[in-house]
């Protein structure tokens, strides 16, 4: 959420910035609302004083004997109680519009992102691991021969409809490694702590990560107000919400391995075929709490930490810094991780690694102490670590081969019991 006072003090920046985001000035809209509320309670301020005054007379004029103006006076004390409480409670609802209002603004982008409208304008950083060159045509995951009896689409369309999928056998063995690795890495040798959080959160920590409330048809909602987590962003964000951190703890680095559900609004016709978008996948999310300062050299040191598992599993990719046309809404710089396909013959996205600076701060009220100094925001920055069935998606289609079966990156072997590929028949050998 943006800081109203930033806003006040200079409004042409604030439009600047939204306009590289391809947007309409908004700067007169949210300070004609400000203003309107700011009146009413400085209005409120001025009838509580002469309340406080004409109440401190009443009492003068009772024992004065002097009735004509003890009524008087008792009466502008009810009609000033009355004004109060309008004007109060009309103050709160310009407030409440105000919140609403800046909580549905995208976050500014930094200086450094590159200025495009789209994908299009999108910057590569730089490219790992060379494409294999295959002898026959790559299919896609869903359709190699030793992956078709764990990937069952049609009994998850009879349980739940499209975008569902039933693994099993050898596919899920594999899935469930991938998420065991990219575990053991980040906790082993990127010192991020393991977490285990509740896929259903309270409105407020959707607020806090701002899911809401301009997406809120991109997520699942319960009957009795809950929501299910886009993704543990969500949970592991809001850990800190309404708390002040000594700055000695900062930065906080946490990973968590959870299911995720997205409704998909929005997509319709997108990657129907196959497990790319699901409503309901797995990923290992990262994310770090930390001091202004940091947090730019700590999204750069979070994105190695996703792209460290490309490697391990010998999967090309390619860094890209996202243009402020194609960035999220709670970004304030991104780079995407994507990962090389044969089957598709293009590179996909696998991991979004994301710096917010205050923006989600501000909506959870998470701020730290400096050594000495007055409470600040902290930073907060998010990122896939990476996302499990885009992860098994790119092993399968790398690794497969002429005969159907798939050879696995030896990274995975010790969590396979040994075991290195999928035979065309679909077992595990």
């Amino acid at each position: 959420m943006h800081d109203i006072r930033a806003i006040r003090e200079n409004p042409a920046a604030f439009d600047a910035a939204l306009a590289r985001r391809g947007l309409s000035p908004l700067s007169s809209d949210v300070l004609a609302l400000d203003e309107a509320r700011r009146a009413l309670i400085h209005a409120a301020e001025t009838a509580q004083a002469a309340q406080n005054a004409a109440s401190k007379q009443v009492g003068a004029a009772k024992a004065k004997g002097d009735d004509a103006e003890f009524e008087r006076l008792r009466a502008l004390v009810a009609e000033k109680k009355a004004e109060i409480a309008a004007m109060t409670a009309e103050a709160d609802q310009k407030d409440a519009a105000l919140r609403d209002m800046l909580m549905r603004i995208p976050n500014s982008p930094l200086p450094e992102v590159p200025e495009g409208a789209d994908e299009a304008g999108n910057v590569e950083l730089r490219r790992w691991g060379t494409p294999r060159t295959f002898d026959f045509a790559p299919k896609e995951h869903f359709e190699i021969a030793g992956v078709k009896p764990g990937m069952d689409f049609a009994t998850a369309a009879k349980l739940s409809g499209s975008r569902f999928v039933v693994l099993r056998g050898a596919v899920i063995r594999v899935h469930r490694a991938l998420a065991q690795l990219m575990l053991d890495t980040h906790v082993g040798e990127h010192g991020l702590t393991e977490t285990w959080t509740p896929v259903l959160v309270k409105e407020e920590a959707m607020y806090g990560t701002n899911q809401l409330p301009k997406f809120a048809e991109d997520s699942y909602q319960t009957t009795n107000g809950w929501w299910l987590v886009p993704t543990s962003e969500v949970t592991l964000t809001n850990t800190v919400a309404g708390d002040i951190l000594d700055e000695a703890v900062l930065p906080i680095r946490m990973t968590a391995h959870t299911q995720c559900f997205r409704s998909e609004a929005g997509s319709a016709g997108k990657d129907t075929t196959g497990m790319l978008r699901q409503h309901q996948f797995e990923k290992v999310e990262m994310v770090s709490i930390t001091t202004p300062e940091t947090s730019l050299a700590e999204h750069e040191r979070m994105t190695r930490c996703a792209e460290a598992i490309l490697e391990k599993l010998d999967l090309p990719y390619r860094t890209i810094v996202l243009c402020t046309g194609d960035m999220g809404f709670g970004a304030t710089k991104t780079h995407d991780l994507e990962v090389w396909l044969p089957g598709q013959n293009t590179y996909r996205e696998i991991s979004s690694v994301s710096v917010c600076g205050d923006f989600q701060a501000r909506r959870m009220n998470a701020r730290y102490r400096p050594a000495g100094g007055k409470p600040e925001f902290v930073h907060t920055l998010n990122g896939s670590g990476l996302a499990v069935g885009r992860c098994l998606i790119a092993v399968l289609e790398n690794g497969q081969q002429a005969d159907g079966s798939v050879d696995l990156p030896e990274a995975l072997w010790p969590y396979l019991g040994g075991k290195r590929r999928i035979a065309a028949n679909g077992d595990l050998v």
